[in-house]
């Protein structure tokens, strides 16, 4: 894995991701933090305010002589000057109480606030409201406010904190999430260059997160596997091309060749004729074969696709094929679902398909044994199963016979082009079926299972 320099990561989506959620929390925080501090001080305020009304209502409704007498009785008792509860005469003087002098305004009944100087040294704020009594005299009521100043700055140091907090651990999680993000596009890049050199077998590296990077790199993986068994078939159908068709061709050539040179009765260039017409026919055969194949790969059939009964497809199948295999003993059995085991297909491919299996499976077959086409179905899904009691297939060998024109060596005497299960395996992807061979013991069991049940 190649390093992750931390000049990369503020390019990357991750990190840039990491921005805009820090970015959408802030001003989250920073509203909510806003409204808890508006709400919390216009709360305190009104308390406050609350209380100075009650305190001004209480003192109005006392007599002028025990109004006088109750505020200087306050005044001695408050001597810290906490609630300071102040009489004035009409002109200014103090007739009772603790300040010295009428604060400033002349608004009277709001609450307002000021800065008293106290008569022993030091200021306080004071929030305070002026009040005109009948007798003509003023009425101050007033609060010691410093406590109310001081948890708002409180407050407002702690919602600075945290949102310094806030926006330090952001940075920290979107640098964070900013190199997990690299090094996971790292291992990616990595990867992606192996397999541009042409190591067909890398594999992009899958977390197993299942987030959309495990997503996308499961489907690039689905797409190599595919790639590399298309590269490898067209290296196996090279290679046997070279191998299978040789043999016909240098045979065709031969014939030619030999007529050619020899002066041969009219009836021997008759049969040398139809014995080069038999090879160029059977050469043509096979390349129709893998143009077909070909045409199934390229899903150019779903056009095709319809309802389909498996258990009529393999009906049809064994009743075409019963008069090869009575000619050699051997009893075709077919096993229905209890069913109808209807799927969404073309039925001439899974037709022939079909066919294909049951010729195989005759074919290799010792006389006088039983070949059986079975359509199961369960949890609405529906295999084919076409079993022989044949030689069966090795299992070293079960992949490559899916091969185009890939004959085992216990075959290549027998009739045919290598291309019969290539077919099947095609018809098999076009309608994304799972193909599988097992052992009978004896033969061999080939099962085409995964469709899904329609109506």
């Amino acid at each position: 894995m190649s390093s992750v320099r931390l000049s990369d990561i503020p390019r990357t989506s991750g990190f840039r991701v990491g921005l805009v959620f820090l970015a959408l929390f802030g001003v989250s925080f920073s509203g909510l933090s806003g409204y808890t501090y508006w709400k919390t001080a216009i709360y305190l305020k009104q308390e406050v305010d609350a209380n100075l009304y009650r305190q001004v209502d209480s003192r109005t409704g006392q007599p002028a002589a025990l109004r006088l007498q109750e505020i200087r009785k306050h005044a001695d008792q408050d001597h810290e000057g906490r609630v300071p509860h102040t009489l004035f005469a009409e002109d200014g003087s103090v007739l009772a109480g603790a300040l010295q002098a009428l604060p400033p305004g002349e608004k009277f009944d709001i609450p307002r606030e000021f800065r008293w100087d106290k008569p022993g040294g030091g200021h306080r704020p004071i929030r305070f409201i002026k009040h005109r009594l009948e007798d003509g005299t003023l009425l101050v009521v007033a609060q010691d406010v410093y406590d109310l100043l001081e948890f708002d700055e409180l407050l407002v140091h702690a919602l600075v904190s945290g949102g310094i907090v806030f926006l330090l651990v952001g940075l920290v999680g979107a640098f964070w999430l900013g190199n997990s993000t690299r090094v996971r596009l790292n291992a990616l890049s990595e990867a992606i260059k192996r397999i541009v050199e042409g190591d067909l077998s890398r594999r992009l590296p899958v977390k197993g997160s299942y987030d959309d990077i495990d997503r996308i790199a499961t489907v690039v993986n689905g797409m190599l596997d595919e790639l590399e068994r298309l590269m490898s078939e067209v290296k196996g159908v090279c290679d046997d091309i070279a191998h299978d068709l040789r043999t016909p061709l240098t045979r065709l050539i031969a014939r030619l060749e030999r007529a050619q040179r020899r002066g041969l009765q009219a009836e021997e260039y008759a049969q040398t004729l139809d014995a080069a017409l038999d090879d160029a026919k059977g050469l043509l055969s096979t390349f129709r074969a893998l143009l077909r194949i070909s045409e199934i790969e390229d899903s150019v059939r779903r056009s095709h696709f319809a309802a389909v009964d498996l258990n009529r497809i393999g009906w049809d199948a064994v009743e075409l094929f019963e008069p090869l295999a009575e000619e050699r003993g051997i009893t075709v059995q077919m096993i229905e679902s209890t069913r109808p085991a209807t799927i969404a297909g073309d039925p001439q491919l899974l037709f022939d398909a079909t066919c294909n299996l049951l010729d195989n499976a005759i074919k290799f077959s010792p006389d006088h044994s039983t070949v059986t086409v079975q359509v199961s179905e369960a949890e609405r899904r529906v295999t084919l199963t076409v079993a022989d009691q044949g030689p069966g297939i090795p299992e070293a060998e079960r992949d490559a016979v899916f091969r185009r024109l890939y004959r085992s060596e216990s075959s290549r005497h027998t009739v045919g082009n290598g291309l019969g299960l290539s077919l099947v395996a095609a018809v098999s992807r076009l309608h994304d079926l799972k193909l599988e061979v097992d052992d009978a013991r004896p033969g061999c069991i080939i099962r085409i299972s995964g469709a899904e049940l329609i109506g």
